[in-house]
């Protein structure tokens, strides 16, 4: 790592807010980093991402950019191809996997070439998933390309109707296989996986139990037999690995325990998970003793372009 004299010369710019869905979401990770890197020693600018971002950058000349933003946009490879042209050292993964990471449908294809296990799923129009029930309930609808589990909607056994989804879904939607059982996540740090932490939750792990304080409760590290853990792990950098990511990642699990090890399922990877005070990624980093500030610095200092 660089010493604090050489990051009080570094001049950062987190990129927070945007114009996403998770806007909220991403004000409060890009504060929560902007606070630590200035603990780490990094001169700090806030920027709130929007469409002059360009023009504040090529103002600014940042050393780097902390890539706080999520969702469209922001983590699908829209932003990054823009710092790739500014020519701007950037934290999390290059253009291609960002994009891939974003859209379910073909990171599920690079899963399934990788040999990872994954669930049944088919991508049909909006007005299809209205109209019948494309594949038997108990299903899940969302779009293809959001995070957070934003505009997620949960149809179960014995429904009458498919759902009536909201004017702000895409056209083409993803209809998947709704996997019963426990839910789990792994950080991936560059090439190591750190631990598995159980997500536990009264209802579904929609976007206000990820996000709101008291709406989900996280163990770490799980409470799984160890063959669970061990693949776990082993899939998480599997996946980080198959779409290409780097820096840091997080991968999401399902568990039928009723099926042992073949009721483990590969859900999704984020490439740029959340850095709020509830985050997953972070809790993971601080169980294997590295801090909030030490964990921001490393991805600094793993910041690039042209990949």
């Amino acid at each position: 790592m660089a010493g604090m004299s050489s990051r009080a010369t570094h001049r950062v710019a987190v990129l927070l807010g945007g114009p996403s869905a998770e806007r909220e979401v991403s004000l409060s990770s890009g504060r929560e980093c902007a606070k630590a890197l200035r603990v780490a020693g990094y001169q700090v600018i806030e920027v709130d991402a929007g469409p002059d971002l360009a023009n504040v950058l090529a103002d600014l000349k940042p050393d780097c950019v902390f890539n706080a933003l999520h969702g469209r946009w922001g983590e699908d490879g829209c932003v990054q191809g823009l710092l790739e042209w500014l020519r701007i050292p950037y934290t999390h993964s290059g253009v291609l996997a960002s994009a891939l990471a974003m859209d379910k449908a073909r990171a599920k294809e690079a899963y399934r070439v990788a040999g990872l296990p994954i669930v049944e799923s088919v991508i049909v129009p909006k007005a299809e998933a209205m109209a019948r029930h494309v594949m038997p309930a108990p299903y899940v609808v969302k779009p293809n390309n959001e995070g957070s589990s934003v505009g997620v909607y949960l149809v179960m056994e014995g429904a009458n109707s498919p759902p009536r989804l909201s004017d702000e879904m895409p056209e083409m939607v993803m209809v998947e296989a709704y996997v019963p059982g426990r839910e789990m996540t792994v950080a991936v740090m560059g090439d190591r996986a750190l631990c598995v932490t159980e997500i536990i939750t009264t209802g579904w792990y929609d976007y206000d139990a990820k996000y709101k304080e008291g709406g989900s409760r996280h163990v770490l590290p799980a409470e799984l037999p160890p063959a669970v853990t061990e693949a776990c792990l082993d899939y998480a950098l599997r996946a980080h690995e198959a779409l290409g990511c780097r820096g840091m990642s997080r991968t999401d699990f399902r568990w039928n325990e009723a099926r042992g090890l073949e009721g483990l399922v590969l859900l999704e990877t984020n490439t740029q998970p959340g850095m709020t005070p509830t985050s997953l990624a972070p809790e993971q980093a601080a169980h294997v003793g590295i801090s909030f500030p030490e964990l921001v610095a490393w991805m600094v200092e793993d910041a690039s372009c042209n990949r």
